[in-house]
């Protein structure tokens, strides 16, 4: 679930408590792997029992390097090729059966990229969005790697699970710094960043560098200040040119810069 340590700078005057934190749940981890046992099961294969899941989320990182049994995505068709079409459902069904480990809703889940590999094995890539901002920050993702005859090579899931218990929050949460007032505060403070050495700098930024604040999302960090845990802001998504980096993320609510990529 998602809880609030006591803020440094002591608690808003009005609204929920900002930022808020996604932090590990030892139930959400044991559940994860029950239902991994489950559909190890189904697959005839009661002895695969290792995987590996994603720190905090406890979502799935990747499938064991050597399963006992092949796991099939679910057959859809009566044809011996699935159409793409076929393949987008047995997908969507796949989905749904591993709806736990994924992390995510099936209706949060849009597929943004469907690829055939150079080796001829399949990829399908999707983005979570669980309220009206898209993730940011290395979450947000699943992908599901398999072979023309729906054999599972891979799954990994970046997704945030207890959606429901932060999306309403952070949908309601007023942005007080404005997309104007973000582009001046880096315009007259700069860019805050580290370097290859982890050490923190300051870029400066002129009108040359061209901002351009396109929209509101939801940037999620590994916690620095509380322990297994993840930090959920909302932030604005800055565009820049000229500069050795070509985002800003600058929090909504104080006008931090969170972070360049």
């Amino acid at each position: 679930m998602v809880i609030k340590p006591p803020a440094s700078a002591g608690p808003r005057s009005s609204g929920p408590p900002y930022p808020f934190f996604l932090n590990e749940d030892s139930g959400r981890k044991a559940a994860a792997l029950v239902t991994f046992n489950q559909l190890a099961q189904q697959q005839a294969s009661p002895e695969q029992t290792q995987i590996y899941l994603q720190p905090v989320t406890a979502t799935i990182k990747s499938l064991p390097p050597h399963p006992g049994v092949s796991t099939y995505l679910p057959r859809f068709g009566s044809q011996g090729q699935m159409t793409e079409e076929e393949i987008r459902e047995s997908l969507r069904r796949f989905i749904n059966n591993w709806q736990t480990l994924i992390g995510a809703d099936p209706s949060q889940l849009s597929l943004v990229d469907r690829i055939d590999q150079p080796d001829g094995s399949k990829l399908a890539n999707y983005e979570q969005r669980p309220s009206r901002y898209p993730l940011r920050g290395n979450y947000g993702k699943l992908q599901i790697q398999f072979t023309s005859d729906r054999r599972l090579l891979n799954l990994s899931s970046t997704c945030l699970p207890d959606a429901d218990h932060w999306q309403s929050a952070i949908a309601a949460l007023p942005s007080q710094v404005d997309r104007e007032a973000a582009v001046k505060h880096l315009l007259d403070s700069g860019a805050s960043y580290r370097d290859p050495a982890g050490n923190p700098r300051i870029y400066p930024l002129t009108a040359n560098n061209r901002l351009n604040a396109r929209e509101l999302v939801i940037y999620v960090f590994p916690s620095k200040t509380v322990t297994n845990s993840l930090e959920l802001h909302l932030a604005w998504e800055i565009e820049v040119a000229n500069a050795s980096f070509k985002t800003i993320y600058v929090d909504a609510v104080n006008g931090e810069t969170i972070a360049t990529s």
